[in-house]
């Protein structure tokens, strides 16, 4: 099965992550109301939300790709370490670093934007900067995480890690419901 899986994200690398990140997203986003304890969302919003996981997916794609390679161009200029190069877990970061302070936000708005589109909901951008602020505190050690994995495993990772933000994230809503 693990062979399967390795070859279809060899074979397909666009259409494998739209289909983990398409069905993995948006059970995060399920795993996060269920948490909070509120209504799971039905077929068609999940239906909605599949399909901006399935956009945003193609952008992470190329992302997780370029900035490896922006970050390799780094230490060819001198501008990082060689050890960005040569050590996993120090390439890793400074790809998880990069990806996560330069695309982040522009992920972050951009999966916002299109949940508003979708959803029908206007210019709904409340709570963007709890979002942001994911980036420091769980993306960028998630996905240094992540960038220590060879690439087939990355996008399949990734998308996992939405659940567990999406638990998280459920969690500390409820605490604060109950405050309230």
């Amino acid at each position: 099965m693990l062979h399967g899986y390795i070859q279809f994200v060899e074979n397909y690398p666009l259409f494998s992550a739209v289909i983990q990140f398409a069905i993995l997203g948006t059970l995060g986003e399920a795993v996060s109301r269920k948490v909070a304890h509120q209504k799971i969302f039905n077929f068609f919003v999940g239906l909605r939300k599949a399909i901006v996981w399935s956009i945003l997916a193609i952008m992470i794609k190329y992302a997780f790709v370029g900035f490896f390679g922006f970050t390799h161009s780094l230490v060819l200029a001198n501008l990082l370490p060689q050890s960005a190069d040569k050590v996993i877990f120090v390439r890793a970061f400074f790809v998880s670093a990069f990806t996560n302070l330069i695309f982040g936000p522009i992920m972050i708005y951009s999966h916002r934007f299109l949940d508003n589109l979708l959803m029908r909901r206007g210019r709904n951008y409340s709570n963007i900067n709890g979002a942001l602020w994911t980036l420091v505190w769980f993306w960028i050690p998630a996905h240094t995480l992540t960038f220590s994995l060879p690439a087939t495993y990355q996008i399949g990772l990734a998308a996992l890690w939405s659940i567990v933000l999406g638990g998280i994230l459920g969690y500390f809503e409820s605490k604060k419901a109950t405050k309230n």
